[in-house]
């Protein structure tokens, strides 16, 4: 089968790939030339006991939980629609924002429902690709044969509810997964139409190691991705130093002043970066990128004097920037290490000290080829026969995930005994915590959307499910000590 793009979306239980689950998934194909091809597909999945979702998401999307079990499919079910009709070798997976947020729920998906997390966008010639950085550097580059829409105060809108309106296309309802994937494919439509090279540049430059060659090249280049609003969000970057294994770098922004931070110290630095105390409060000239997510980045030979008057990079001063950067970064270099290491473990410190669920760990650790084998092994074994058939498994992941897998996808199947099991574990994972526990959090954001003056009949709805939904989960009768799952 030759290249097809699959576009397609995701409305969630909340924004955490890790802790919450996709509730409704929608996609259709199309040819290299953005042509339709075969029906859309548009599924509900079942969301199971052990999750609680926000509720602000829920007023958003209106899918209940009780919606999605009377209309979806378990996830078992579902991935293997996905990766028997979607997944097709030389299928590039395009969305907007996919790629940091719904390829990450499905990577989850994947992981809890014995599924390699990774080859379904990499293996038989397949890939991904983000309609959002197309966006970013068209509107910063090539801005010609689109209406750009802006806030009140000046500031870019670049989402796809804003661009659709702007522009004239297609867009029934926001935040319904099927509707969002029609507006998708318009826009980029609209994009191919009126910028074909750029089109054809950002689809052909998407492999991680060209992209690591070109940032971490000796020249400054062009990102369309910077954290601020101002100027398209687009800067002249510089590298600084690699993220060993991680398949990353940092970067500078060299519309700073790098003797601006160098008398900083590291925990001054860290508070500039994501999760900081300082974070878009003071300047942060230090950008982390990731070569695996399409960054859109070109080469700085590509910015043309129109653009340059409109983004404000003043080549002089950049040129200046750049010459002072090399001259400090031996000696800085160590201390922005530092700093990036503090952010980080800001960023990734769990929640309240409580112990992680076995759903979360999808990155500790690759699995080897014997876990992998086992994998189809364990989803080709009846369900009835997983509490009795042995694995051998290498990782302690799939130990813990097998019971988690069974209750989930197959309810139907479990033993008094594992009943009971599946019962205290969800109690335990939603209560432990007390005040913090996900089930109080879930009670105090529903009584405060509930409180809201002028809450329509359709909000109230929604919340009187949300409420029917934790009090069905949480008729306690004692917190057991579960070990499934933990």
């Amino acid at each position: 089968m030759g290249k097809s793009f699959f576009f397609y979306d995701l409305e969630t239980s909340g924004l955490s790939p890790k802790e919450d689950r996709v509730m409704q998934f929608a996609g259709q194909r199309t040819d290299e030339n953005l042509n339709l091809t075969g029906q859309p597909f548009n599924y509900l999945i079942k969301l199971t006991q052990d999750v609680l979702p926000d509720p602000q998401a829920i007023l958003v999307t209106g899918i209940t939980p009780q919606k999605t079990l009377k209309q979806g499919l378990s996830e078992a079910a579902f991935l293997s629609i996905f990766h028997e009709q979607i997944a097709l070798p030389g299928t590039i997976f395009i969305g907007y924002n996919n790629i940091p947020f719904d390829d990450e729920f499905i990577r989850y998906l994947n992981y809890r429902n014995f599924y390699d997390a990774y080859e379904w966008h990499w293996r038989d010639n397949r890939g991904r690709w983000d309609l959002l950085n197309v966006i970013r550097m068209m509107r910063a580059l090539r801005p010609d044969g689109i209406k750009w829409p802006v806030s009140n105060d000046g500031k870019p809108l670049n989402s796809l509810e804003n661009l659709t309106a702007a522009n004239g296309l297609e867009h029934v309802k926001a935040h319904d997964a099927h509707s969002d994937v029609t507006a998708c494919i318009a826009l980029a439509r609209l994009v191919h139409r009126t910028q074909p090279r750029l089109f054809a540049y950002l689809l052909n430059f998407r492999d991680k190691r060209e992209i690591a060659q070109l940032v971490t090249g000796p020249e400054p280049f062009i990102y369309a991705g910077a954290d601020q609003n101002e100027y398209d969000k687009t800067s002249v970057f510089v590298f600084l130093f690699e993220l060993s294994g991680q398949g990353a770098a940092a970067l500078f922004d060299l519309r700073q002043n790098p003797l601006d931070f160098i008398e900083l110290s590291a925990e001054e630095l860290a508070g500039r970066w994501y999760g900081g105390q300082d974070y878009r409060t003071k300047p942060n000239p230090i950008r982390i990128i990731r070569y695996n997510r399409c960054p859109p980045v070109a080469p700085l030979k590509v910015l043309d004097e129109t653009s340059r008057l409109r983004l404000n990079l003043d080549t002089d001063a950049i040129t200046k920037h750049w010459h002072q950067l090399k001259e400090c970064l031996p000696s800085w270099r160590p201390t922005l290490q530092e700093a990036l290491s503090l952010s980080d473990e800001t960023n990734h410190k769990s929640d309240r000290g409580f112990a992680a669920s076995v759903d979360t760990l999808l990155y500790e650790n690759f699995f080897d080829d014997n876990d992998k084998k086992s994998f189809s092994a364990v989803r080709g074994t009846l369900p009835a026969e997983l509490a009795i058939a042995k694995f051998d498994f290498t990782d302690r992941r799939l130990r813990r995930l097998l019971p988690l897998y069974k209750a989930r996808n197959y309810p139907e199947s479990l033993t008094e005994a594992e009943k009971r099991r599946w019962h205290d574990y969800c109690q335990r994972h939603l209560m432990q915590g007390g005040s913090f526990s996900r089930y109080a959090k879930f009670v105090i954001r529903l009584q405060s959307l509930a409180e809201t003056d002028k809450l329509s009949a359709r909000d109230q709805k929604l919340l009187t499910e949300l409420d029917g939904w934790a009090r069905q989960l949480m008729p306690l009768d004692g917190l057991q000590s579960a070990k499934l799952g933990q």
